[in-house]
């Protein structure tokens, strides 16, 4: 994972939902040398965000013995014009998991308001995976220990 597009994870429930945060502030690696007048924060970043959260949930819910790649989103609704300095709380939600493949849907809000959503998101399953090396990065990025 080269950009890290959430802060934290406050609830995961296996199977079922994930809920993280992230503050977008002006030093983000994506701002340097663009925006130089007006910086928005580009509807990518939330889509990306909400990818990364919702593909840790599927990883968690398969007890790490799997991978997971966005391969399609559908139904995808971004604000435009939001400006750094706010903290978007992200939500995701598994729809139907298997050895395959999830579908799942994830959204944004800031202070209560909807700021992005993703209707469908599909994830397809990679089973050659190091499930302690997973277990590692999963503490790393979120600071939940898993590991035993």
């Amino acid at each position: 994972m080269r950009f890290l597009y959430y802060d934290k994870i406050d609830i995961i429930n296996k199977g079922k939902d994930i809920i993280g945060v992230k503050t977008f502030s002006l030093s983000e690696e994506f701002f340097r040398g663009h925006f130089t007048k007006k910086p928005l924060i580009p509807g990518v970043i939330y889509i990306e965000a909400m990818a990364q959260l919702l593909g840790w949930l599927i990883i968690y819910t398969h007890n790490f013995n799997l991978s997971s790649i966005m391969t399609l989103i559908d139904g995808v609704r971004v604000c435009p014009d939001l400006r750094p300095g706010i903290k978007a709380t992200i939500h995701g939600e598994i729809i139907n998991t298997n050895k395959r493949d999830s579908l799942g849907r994830a959204w944004m809000t800031v202070d209560g308001d909807e700021i992005a959503r993703i209707n469908r998101i599909i994830y397809s399953h990679f089973h050659n995976v190091d499930s302690d090396m997973l277990k590692r990065w999963f503490h790393y990025y979120s600071g939940i220990d898993v590991r035993q």
